[in-house]
Parts: C-alpha cells; structure tokens; sequence
C-alpha cells in the first residue's frame, strides 16, 4: 500500500467529522509508542517549552545516572540511548533553540562523565557530530542567542 501525500491527507482530515478524526487519533496513538509520545508531547507539553525542556534534561540525567564506566561496551549504549531520547524529543518539539538547548546539555553531560572521548573513536565521534549539528542549528536562531549559546559550545568542544 503506497502512502498519501501530506497535502491529500490534511484535506481528508478537514472533509471528516471531529469525532472521526479523534478516533484516527486515537488509533494512531496505540499503534505505535512513538506517536502516543508524539500526542501527548502535543496535547500537554507543547504549550510549556522550558517544562518540557526540564523534563527531557531530567529523562537525560536518569540515562546517565545509569551508565556503567566499568565496561565501555556497555557504556556505550547508555549513551546511545540517551541520544536516541534527546533526538526523539527534539524532533517532538521541532525548534532550533530547544534543539541546541538540549544538544548542549547531552553534549554537556557526557563530558562530565569522565570517560576519555578522545580515546574512543566511537565516542569521540558521537560527541563530535552533536556539536556539528549544535553549529548546524544555531544558524536558524537569533544573533543575540548565537552568541549566548556559541560561548557556551566553545567550552565544550574538544581539542
């Protein structure tokens, strides 16, 4: 079955009654766990950016609370994992500030770890593409919030 455009599926939403498309809703949101995320991040967070960015930075925290620096193996996929998490709300929220706001902060919280980034070529390449994509979204925000975030993404960048 071939997917419907964007454009053709908004204009059968609008052509339907209200209740009908709560129940697409509805359905959507229990057929995958990604899209209840996605409502509920719409129907109860959306309206509070700094909650909801305290939130994510505490669901961040817990990730690495858990990290076990005995076996980088297993470290690593902490840190995945909590990547995986950063990225799936970034992409709730789609805004560049809460996107490098909370870039930052993973970036951030995995220095603070203490592992040698440098000496782990996965790792070092992790935390190097989050600054690149840092830099990437800091062009779509304001000139006065560049210059806050880039002194902040200065600290953070690795010789």
């Amino acid at each position: 079955m071939k997917a419907a455009s964007i454009s053709a599926i908004k204009a059968e939403l609008y052509a339907i009654p209200a209740k009908e498309v709560v129940n697409i809703c509805l359905k959507l949101a229990k057929f995958k766990k990604e899209n209840k995320e996605m409502l509920s991040y719409l129907l109860f967070q959306a309206q509070d950016d700094q909650a909801f960015v305290q939130l994510v930075k505490d669901q961040i925290d817990e990730e690495f609370n858990s990290l076990n620096k005995s076996q980088i193996y297993l470290a690593k996929k902490t840190i995945r994992k909590a990547l995986r998490t950063t990225n799936k709300n970034i992409k709730f929220a789609s805004s560049k500030q809460l996107e490098v706001e909370l870039r930052l902060y993973f970036c951030t919280k995995l220095q603070a770890t203490g592992l040698a980034l440098t000496k782990h070529q996965v790792l070092y390449n992790l935390y190097q593409r989050q600054i690149l994509l840092v830099d990437k979204a800091l062009l779509g925000l304001h000139e006065d919030l560049q210059h806050d975030y880039k002194t902040e993404l200065s600290a953070l960048r690795l010789s």
